[in-house]
């Protein structure tokens, strides 16, 4: 598959997504896909960027959701035409799609809308890549059928993304055997942010401990996964959604670092007669 120019799976280089969990501003968003572009290009990582313009799935009706799908699609805009980077950002309903693929590279179906055929079927009708992020309640072994979904609508470029399991109540749990049961249906990236995440154990908002973020991130690409996804953020603890879960800069330029040497002593390891 392909986001915009850039190639995923099939051996080709470890996939960059990262960016902020959700718009803040213009001036920021742009700003922050400036910092993360400069440490992809330090570390060699092909990057995409992503943000949210709505995270419209909230534990609670006061969290902050972002600046709505107008003024989020302007920013995202701008960000495209300051850097030149492909864009993913999330879709929620089935209007959404046709009016973000205007914008973006490839659209995002949340974990929890991913079994949402109306809004499957809308995604794939745009004809632009689609990264499906497993549902916390799907095992990893029944993914083929909403990958076939995507497929039967017509989709081409399709994205698998395991951002862990439910484990007990307020926990998840990442199955490495997981994702390398969906690469064969799929390339697969893991979401190593969102994996650390626990859900709604923070007040009626969700929890959760970055501490893990780099380790899952070593192990999934040990795993062998074709993507990476991190979201970051220049003031984490203040963060308007998920911070107990997002990484600062100087955190991403140490894992970048460490993964990227995963990423090289594989490869040429596999590359050995």
């Amino acid at each position: 598959m392909k986001i915009g120019k850039i190639p995923v799976g099939d051996g080709a280089p470890l996939v960059l997504i990262s960016g902020l969990n959700v718009i803040e501003n213009e001036a920021d968003t742009i700003e922050v896909a400036r910092t993360i572009q400069q440490l992809a290009e330090k570390h060699g990582f092909p990057l995409v960027f992503k943000a949210s313009f709505d995270k419209a799935n909230r534990s609670r009706h006061d969290s902050y959701r972002g600046p709505g799908i107008d003024e989020g699609l302007r920013t995202l805009a701008a960000v495209k035409t300051e850097t030149g980077l492909p864009i993913l950002t999330d879709v929620h309903d089935p209007g959404q799609p046709k009016i973000a693929a205007q914008v973006v590279d490839i659209l995002q179906v949340p974990a929890f809308l991913m079994r949402q055929t109306d809004l499957i079927a809308a995604c794939a009708a745009t004809g632009i890549a689609v990264n499906l992020k497993k549902g916390q309640f799907i095992a990893p072994h029944d993914m083929h059928h909403a990958v076939d979904k995507l497929k039967h609508f017509g989709c081409e470029d399709i994205l698998v993304t395991d951002r862990g399991t439910c484990f007990g109540y307020n926990n998840l749990v990442t199955d490495m055997q997981g994702i390398v049961e969906m690469r064969k249906y799929a390339p697969v990236c893991f979401d190593a942010t969102h994996a650390v995440q626990y859900p709604g154990a923070n007040g009626g908002s969700s929890g959760g401990d970055r501490r893990f973020v780099a380790p899952l991130a070593r192990a999934a690409t040990g795993a062998g996964i074709d993507a990476l996804f991190i979201e970051t953020h220049p003031d984490v603890p203040n963060a308007p959604c998920d911070g107990p879960s997002q990484i600062s800069f100087e955190e991403l330029d140490r894992l970048l670092a460490e993964v990227h040497a995963i990423d090289t002593a594989l490869r040429d390891v596999a590359a050995t007669p």
